[in-house]
């Protein structure tokens, strides 16, 4: 980890496209401004922890179930008509008929 000591005012720079300024000291807070591109998530810790948790939850089994896969069974009708053999037509052969 790297440990830096700033000033109010003063700024640390991170991938020259994330800069954050110490704004302000008071006892033992120091409070941060954080300049960042929209495709970056800044978060504080905690609430960093509750999305992640969230995120869990929401593709756990117990909160999002998997509806199992039952195979359809064809109407009776249909499996009767599957298991007639098909009756040839007359004239629709290979060969004409004279």
């Amino acid at each position: 980890m790297l440990v830096l000591s700033r000033k109010v005012n003063e700024t640390i720079v991170i991938n020259d496209n994330i800069v954050i300024v110490v704004v302000d000291i008071r006892g033992d807070k120091v409070r941060l401004g954080i300049e960042a591109p929209k495709d970056i998530s800044v978060h504080r810790q905690e609430v960093a922890d509750a999305i992640r948790r969230n995120e869990l939850r929401d593709l756990s089994p117990e909160t999002n179930p998997i509806e199992p896969i039952v195979p359809i069974e064809p109407k009776e009708e249909q499996k009767l008509e599957e298991e007639k053999p098909k009756e040839k037509k007359p004239g629709k052969g290979k060969f004409k008929k004279w």
